[in-house]
Protein backbone atom coordinates (compact mmCIF):
# COMPACT_ATOMS: atom_id res chain seq x y z
CA UNK A 1 0.00 0.00 0.00
CA UNK A 2 1.45 3.30 -1.07
CA UNK A 3 1.92 5.99 1.74
CA UNK A 4 -1.25 7.93 2.37
CA UNK A 5 -0.56 12.16 0.46
CA UNK A 6 -0.13 14.76 2.66
CA UNK A 7 -2.11 16.79 1.50
CA UNK A 8 -5.05 14.09 1.27
CA UNK A 9 -4.52 13.57 4.70
CA UNK A 10 -4.70 16.91 5.92
CA UNK A 11 -7.78 18.12 4.02
CA UNK A 12 -9.81 14.74 5.27
CA UNK A 13 -8.80 15.40 8.93
CA UNK A 14 -9.91 19.66 7.71
CA UNK A 15 -12.90 18.14 6.92
CA UNK A 16 -13.74 15.84 9.99
CA UNK A 17 -12.95 18.60 12.12
CA UNK A 18 -15.70 21.05 10.74
CA UNK A 19 -18.01 17.65 10.62
CA UNK A 20 -17.49 16.91 14.44
CA UNK A 21 -18.12 20.76 15.14
CA UNK A 22 -20.94 20.90 13.49
CA UNK A 23 -21.89 17.34 14.80
CA UNK A 24 -21.14 18.67 18.45
CA UNK A 25 -24.14 21.13 18.00
CA UNK A 26 -26.57 18.75 16.11
CA UNK A 27 -28.87 16.64 18.60
CA UNK A 28 -28.42 13.05 19.91
CA UNK A 29 -30.55 11.98 17.16
CA UNK A 30 -28.14 12.94 14.79
CA UNK A 31 -25.15 12.05 16.59
CA UNK A 32 -26.62 8.22 16.34
CA UNK A 33 -27.49 8.46 12.74
CA UNK A 34 -23.49 8.95 12.37
CA UNK A 35 -22.92 6.39 14.48
CA UNK A 36 -25.37 3.76 12.52
CA UNK A 37 -23.99 4.99 9.71
CA UNK A 38 -20.26 4.71 10.47
CA UNK A 39 -21.01 1.29 12.23
CA UNK A 40 -22.24 0.40 9.02
CA UNK A 41 -19.05 1.15 6.53
CA UNK A 42 -17.27 -0.97 9.23
CA UNK A 43 -19.69 -4.01 8.26
CA UNK A 44 -19.63 -3.51 4.81
CA UNK A 45 -15.85 -3.47 4.92
CA UNK A 46 -15.63 -7.13 6.83
CA UNK A 47 -18.63 -8.40 4.60
CA UNK A 48 -17.07 -7.22 1.27
CA UNK A 49 -13.40 -8.61 2.98
CA UNK A 50 -15.35 -11.97 3.90
CA UNK A 51 -16.79 -12.25 -0.18
CA UNK A 52 -13.08 -11.17 -1.72
CA UNK A 53 -11.47 -14.09 0.77
CA UNK A 54 -14.01 -16.41 -1.10
CA UNK A 55 -12.95 -15.62 -4.27
CA UNK A 56 -9.66 -16.27 -3.56
CA UNK A 57 -9.93 -19.12 -1.94
CA UNK A 58 -12.57 -20.42 -5.03
CA UNK A 59 -11.81 -18.78 -7.73
CA UNK A 60 -15.44 -17.75 -8.19
CA UNK A 61 -17.59 -14.76 -8.43
CA UNK A 62 -21.38 -14.46 -6.90
CA UNK A 63 -23.18 -11.94 -9.05
CA UNK A 64 -25.91 -11.81 -6.27
CA UNK A 65 -23.48 -11.17 -3.10
CA UNK A 66 -21.46 -8.23 -5.89
CA UNK A 67 -25.70 -6.97 -6.79
CA UNK A 68 -25.53 -6.79 -2.70
CA UNK A 69 -22.39 -5.24 -2.33
CA UNK A 70 -22.65 -2.67 -4.92
CA UNK A 71 -26.33 -1.46 -3.46
CA UNK A 72 -24.68 -1.66 0.05
CA UNK A 73 -22.09 -0.12 -0.86
CA UNK A 74 -23.85 2.77 -3.00
CA UNK A 75 -26.64 3.15 0.11
CA UNK A 76 -23.86 3.63 2.57
CA UNK A 77 -22.83 6.80 0.29
CA UNK A 78 -25.95 8.22 0.40
CA UNK A 79 -26.17 7.71 3.87
CA UNK A 80 -22.78 9.72 4.74
CA UNK A 81 -23.87 12.80 1.98
CA UNK A 82 -26.99 13.16 3.91
CA UNK A 83 -24.67 13.37 6.90
CA UNK A 84 -22.73 15.65 5.59
CA UNK A 85 -19.46 13.44 5.73
CA UNK A 86 -19.20 13.67 1.48
CA UNK A 87 -15.27 12.38 1.92
CA UNK A 88 -15.95 9.24 2.99
CA UNK A 89 -19.48 9.18 0.76
CA UNK A 90 -17.27 9.26 -2.21
CA UNK A 91 -15.29 6.83 -1.60
CA UNK A 92 -18.47 4.49 -0.47
CA UNK A 93 -19.98 5.35 -4.06
CA UNK A 94 -16.69 4.55 -5.48
CA UNK A 95 -16.79 1.37 -4.35
CA UNK A 96 -20.25 0.41 -5.04
CA UNK A 97 -20.06 1.64 -8.61
CA UNK A 98 -16.60 -1.13 -8.65
CA UNK A 99 -18.81 -3.39 -7.51
CA UNK A 100 -21.79 -2.88 -9.88
CA UNK A 101 -19.44 -2.44 -12.63
CA UNK A 102 -15.25 -3.92 -12.11
CA UNK A 103 -14.19 -2.28 -15.18
CA UNK A 104 -15.59 1.08 -14.76
CA UNK A 105 -12.91 3.14 -13.24
CA UNK A 106 -8.79 2.42 -14.34
CA UNK A 107 -6.56 0.68 -11.50
CA UNK A 108 -5.08 3.85 -11.20
CA UNK A 109 -7.87 5.67 -10.50
CA UNK A 110 -8.97 3.52 -7.38
CA UNK A 111 -5.25 3.18 -5.99
CA UNK A 112 -5.52 7.10 -6.22
CA UNK A 113 -9.27 7.07 -4.84
CA UNK A 114 -7.94 5.09 -2.07
CA UNK A 115 -10.67 2.90 -1.14
CA UNK A 116 -8.99 -0.10 0.78
CA UNK A 117 -11.21 -1.64 2.41
CA UNK A 118 -8.80 -1.10 5.64
CA UNK A 119 -8.62 2.33 4.53
CA UNK A 120 -12.21 2.87 4.91
CA UNK A 121 -13.35 1.34 7.76
CA UNK A 122 -9.84 2.34 10.04
CA UNK A 123 -11.55 6.24 8.86
CA UNK A 124 -14.85 4.95 10.19
CA UNK A 125 -13.63 3.67 13.39
CA UNK A 126 -12.05 7.53 13.60
CA UNK A 127 -14.60 9.30 13.03
CA UNK A 128 -16.46 7.56 15.82
CA UNK A 129 -14.05 7.62 17.93
CA UNK A 130 -14.50 11.32 17.32
CA UNK A 131 -18.09 11.46 17.90
CA UNK A 132 -17.53 9.47 21.32
CA UNK A 133 -15.35 12.50 22.74
CA UNK A 134 -18.12 14.96 22.03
Amino acid sequence: MDAINPKLLWEIFKHIQRWLANLNRAGEARQQQSRKALRNVIIAARETSVYVRQIQDTQQTDHATERHLAKCWTQLGFDLEDLGLNKLAKRCHITGKHWADPKFYSDDFLQKADISLERMETLAKQILLDIDKL
